[in-house]
């Protein structure tokens, strides 16, 4: 007997790569039927403007207060990262957020569940397929990207103004050559991945 899927959930995550800062994943919840003209222009977050970024994310925000859409964004600490790996550490977040948005735990088979690269969720939501490059071609992986971009860039900007000598408002804790000058420089502050930044500076 095939069981009646209710609603869709898309899953990816942002922050997997940079030196210093969580990794988020953000997860969306929409009900199977839903008009996707509402968020049209969606897209991979990384193909996206800034400006661009945050007005389909306050589309989002409008949305979900209206009850059209669910979505929301768990993060793992730099911390977490160094103790544990980036891989536990998404998993981890990513459990987060799917539990956030999935909200019938008595009936986990009512969702279908999308998500992109090899992100995969926990084995109990057995309708799940992960999609190469998912956030380009799947809207509902394209809002969860968004929602995981916007909601981790804005914390890195509340991080630069605890840590201004890093500037993470200008790289966001990607390892760029701003930041990695700052790191030998100044050395590494407590939301530094340390396992990521070995190259650079000896372990204290």
């Amino acid at each position: 007997m095939s069981v009646m899927k209710e609603f869709l959930i898309g899953i990816d995550e942002a922050g997997r790569g940079p030196l210093a800062g969580p990794v988020a994943v953000g997860a969306v919840a929409v009900p199977l039927g839903f008009d996707w003209t509402l968020v049209a222009g969606a897209k991979d977050s990384k193909q996206m403007s800034e400006k661009a970024r945050e007005q389909l994310y306050g589309t989002m925000t409008d949305l979900r207060q209206a009850g059209t859409l669910n979505f929301a964004v768990a993060f793992s600490s730099s911390t977490m990262i160094d103790q544990w790996g980036i891989v536990p550490a998404i998993k981890s977040a990513l459990a987060r957020a799917l539990d956030a948005v999935a909200k019938s735990t008595e009936n986990r088979s009512a969702y279908e569940i999308r998500l992109d690269g090899g992100l995969r969720a926990p084995t109990e939501f057995k309708n799940q397929s992960t999609i190469i490059r998912g956030d380009q071609s799947e809207p509902i992986i394209s809002l969860a990207s968004i929602a995981a971009k916007v909601e981790r860039d804005r914390l890195m900007l509340r991080l630069a103004k605890k840590f201004p000598r890093y500037e993470f408002d200008r790289h966001k804790g990607y390892g760029t050559a701003l930041h990695r000058a700052s790191i030998i420089q100044n050395g590494l502050s407590p939301v530094h991945r340390r396992s990521f930044c070995k190259a650079l500076i000896s372990a204290e």
